[in-house]
């Protein structure tokens, strides 16, 4: 998802030209052996250019067990490095956040997505520097002990939710860096909380269901710029009926092929993280799905084997339309969706929820 971010990052600078020669060296580059401080590393990273606090979420109704999906992301992506201009002006589009927020109503086959995107300057928008609290307007994130609070309306549409984690956290890479490419820092400091109980109202259309389920969280923060010649990335957050999680993210290059530095984690039942290499595991489209609002034409079902672990799964959407199309935030369309699988591991039946993000189907993230 960082390069997802970067093609967001060109979006702004060529919105706001006045900075887009801002030199990479301004900000901080990932460098191997961070050491995470909480809750420190909950709250915003204003000197890494690009940060996220993102979170899926798998949900039933109390009373029917009706199914739901949702995404809220808050995203930090800045133009200017803290400090560089001199009383700058309220206005001055130094950072922008914007929030990405969906409900998958999957009993109707109903997709709804909502967008925010706002400057820092002028208040309505933000990331506290040293407590876990994020806004865009009256959409809030905010940690009270390990509690996670999410909160987002818009009109009739939206969420209310209570998350807390089952599992503890878990870091992605390895040495405090989840690499995504050969070029020294371009990697991420990419952490997760890959199961939390999670309960609270959606609200959609209206109408108000008490829900339950669990949810995933990622935070993801980092400076550096894309490899040329990426076209986008898949990515898989799946949560086992067998007390496992599984991680994957493929970046795809143009002309076809996987990039070497795509990778993952397994994470065991005692919330153990092993790293993958692209090497240990193989993701397969097994059929698409074209949008009539785009045109774009998605994979929208999956193979996905680990050999040395023995595990086999086939992943399904839960429906297939789940495309946040033509965003004015990100001047593209994703897709972002609910997914549900089945399979063996080790011999044993074993199914499973989660989510797919599905990026640079309709266009590369790199134009060159």
């Amino acid at each position: 998802m960082v390069q997802f971010l970067f093609h967001i990052l060109i979006t702004l600078a060529l919105a706001y030209p006045v900075f887009a020669d801002t030199e990479k060296s301004d900000f901080r580059e990932v460098r191997p052996g961070y050491v995470y401080q909480f809750p420190r590393d909950f709250a915003s990273h204003d000197d890494f250019r690009i940060e996220w606090w993102y979170y899926t979420g798998n949900l039933q109704e109390k009373d029917s067990q009706r199914e739901f999906g949702y995404q809220l992301t808050f995203f930090r992506v800045a133009l200017d490095p803290e400090g560089k201009i001199a009383n700058p002006s309220r206005w001055t589009a130094r950072q922008v956040y914007f929030s990405h927020l969906t409900i998958s109503d999957l009993e109707n086959e109903k997709f709804y997505f909502f967008e925010r995107i706002n400057r820092k300057g002028l208040g309505l928008a933000g990331a506290d520097s040293e407590k876990f609290e994020v806004w865009n307007e009256d959409w809030t994130l905010k940690g009270v002990g390990e509690t996670q609070l999410l909160k987002a309306y818009l009109e009739d549409t939206g969420l209310e939710l209570r998350l807390e984690p089952v599992k503890p956290m878990v870091v992605h890479g390895k040495d405090g860096i989840s690499r995504k490419g050969k070029s020294e820092g371009n990697a991420s400091h990419y952490y997760s909380f890959t199961r939390m109980a999670t309960e609270g109202v959606l609200k959609v259309r209206g109408r108000s269901f008490e829900v339950q389920g669990t949810s995933w969280m990622d935070r993801e923060f980092s400076s550096n710029q894309l490899n040329p010649g990426l076209e986008g990335w898949d990515w898989f957050s799946l949560k086992l009926n067998n007390g496992t999680e599984l991680m994957l993210y493929q970046l795809r290059k143009k002309g076809g092929g996987v990039d070497a530095f795509s990778s993952g984690t397994y994470i065991d039942e005692a919330g153990r993280a092993e790293h993958l290499k692209l090497t240990e595991f193989k993701v397969t489209p097994t059929q698409s799905w074209t949008s009539e609002t785009t045109g774009i034409v998605y994979p929208a079902g999956w193979t996905i084997e680990l050999p040395d672990r023995k595990i086999s799964l086939t992943i399904q959407p839960d429906m297939e339309d789940q495309e946040l199309s033509q965003l004015r935030s990100i001047n593209a369309s994703y897709w972002e969706g609910s997914v549900s699988t089945t399979g063996t591991a080790a011999g044993a039946n074993i199914q499973g929820k989660g989510y797919v993000e599905l990026v640079g189907y309709g266009k590369p993230m790199v134009e060159k």
